[in-house]
């Protein structure tokens, strides 16, 4: 079990990627894990077969603990597992995170033509195969279709976490109409198909306006609805209208005590200085709504990516905002990886990191965002996505919050916070006019910065918003 985080301590394994038997690269996707913050996806670590599962889905181990066997060639496989190839097809190119959409999507990525570079399979491939209508093998099959399964119920589209979610609630996955990629069923999708089980038949008559019918499930089904479910979710006096909502509540109590205890270590251990200055971002707003007028809607640029670009740099040329304070020590970052902060549907947050901020273009900073921020609110984050982030930017302008003082993410050493993007009065060689600006603030360690250092990180910010082209 991988630390997926400097405050976690155990994980669950919610599922398997993979298969006793099956090759995996360095970097595969193996496993979907449940920590106390979100359900993240972890990859091997190294290369070879996928000997045994030292955990069953559902349990809970400590960070460090062994879960899967992986074998360095084929030959110490037990004699039952046949071990495919490592690729679907011969000459099939697609990245991890692909290979992992495909699987999840149910799609088999080696019949996918790819339009990437040489030929690979990149996650549009996937979507628009996902969404394509499937085709039956032969009238036979297509006359004759097969009872619902557990097998049907595997091959449906969904994440990880709309799985979990299925099983907790009793919720059958091949009978919801899943509005995700390609048909994929989303934990909103799982939540809304929860029946108000134990609910009198005259509270809502059928022919009462405006109600909707309950779906017809199999007589099979239909018979024995309470008395035995899937797993008890209530006792039996409690209301049933508080099933819906169960795992989405437990799940953002969970993660606010787990933030709760993070950000309580690091009042106590990490001896916070804070500063703030307005930016001026005049020239940043005129360059944004210039180039936004060249561009299609969905690829215009927002105020966050150039404050995001201008931070990565920022954090690149000022050492002591990037980096670590682990044993007693400072360790700077040799990258910057900007953990940018989340808000989850169920509650809480999350920070998960733009890997090598710094060296992205706005449109590629752009891009990465919003993959991150779906895939974050998806449960579909992996390992080094949540673990690496050398510091952490909060945004909350969007709630018109003009300024934030945040708290250290440990074992980082400083938080930006950027507020609301407001048109303001502004002095300028004596002459009084209107500018849009907002409020930076810095939270760091001073253990290893002080304000001198602080205030040169906030003022470089502001120097290279004034030339938003070179950013």
């Amino acid at each position: 079990m991988p630390s997926l985080g400097a405050d976690m301590e155990h994980g669950k394994v919610v599922e398997w990627l993979v298969k006793p038997g099956d090759y995996v690269h360095k970097g595969d996707l193996v496993a979907a894990v449940d920590t106390d913050k979100t359900v993240m996806d972890i990859e091997s670590f190294q290369e070879g077969v996928v000997a045994e599962f030292l955990v069953d889905i559902g349990d809970t181990v400590d960070v460090g603990t062994p879960i899967a066997r992986i074998t360095a060639t084929p030959a110490e496989v037990p004699p039952a597992a046949e071990v495919p190839p490592p690729e679907p097809e011969p000459g099939t190119k697609a990245p991890p995170p692909v290979r992992h959409l495909a699987h999840t999507l149910g799609v088999d990525v080696g019949r996918i033509s790819g339009s990437g570079e040489d030929g690979e399979v990149t996650r549009a491939d996937v979507e628009r195969a996902a969404a394509a209508p499937a085709t039956p093998t032969s009238p036979e099959k297509a006359e004759q279709p097969e009872a619902p399964g557990r097998d049907e119920t595997r091959r449906v589209r969904s994440s990880p976490l709309a799985r979990r979610l299925a099983a907790e609630l009793g919720v059958h996955l091949p009978g919801i109409t899943g509005t995700g990629p390609g048909g994929a069923v989303t934990e909103e999708d799982v939540l809304a198909a929860v029946p108000p089980r134990g609910r009198p038949s005259t509270e809502m008559p059928p022919s009462e306006p405006g109600a909707e019918k309950p779906a017809e499930a199999p007589p099979s089904e239909a018979q024995q609805p309470e008395a035995q479910p899937p797993e008890p979710l209530h006792d039996a006096g409690e209301a049933p209208t508080l099933k819906r909502p169960t795992a989405a509540g437990g799940k953002a109590e969970s993660l606010r005590q787990a933030v709760g205890a993070l950000m309580s270590r690091s009042k106590k251990e990490i001896p916070h200085y804070y500063l703030s200055t307005t930016l001026d971002l005049a020239a940043a707003m005129a360059w944004m709504q210039a180039a936004n007028q060249q561009r299609p809607v969905s690829a215009r640029l927002v105020p966050s990516a150039l404050l995001l670009k201008a931070t990565a740099l920022a954090a690149k040329e000022v050492p002591d905002m990037n980096g670590f304070f682990t044993k007693g020590a400072f360790h700077p970052g040799s990258s910057v990886h900007l953990g940018v902060a989340v808000a989850l549907r169920h509650g809480g947050l999350v920070a998960p990191a733009l890997h090598d901020a710094d060296t992205l273009t706005l449109d590629e900073l752009m891009v990465q965002l919003r993959d991150l921020v779906g895939r974050a609110r998806a449960g579909r984050l992996q390992r080094a996505e949540m673990a690496d982030p050398t510091i952490t930017v909060t945004n909350l302008g969007d709630l018109g919050v003009e300024s934030v003082y945040g708290v250290i993410y440990p074992p980082q050493v400083a938080m930006v916070g950027f507020g609301k993007v407001l048109e303001q009065p502004w002095a300028h060689h004596g002459m009084l006019g209107i500018r849009h600006a907002a409020i930076a603030t810095l939270s760091a360690d001073h253990r290893v910065s002080d304000g001198l250092r602080g205030g040169r990180f906030l003022t470089r910010i502001d120097e290279l918003l004034q030339e938003p082209g070179k950013l």
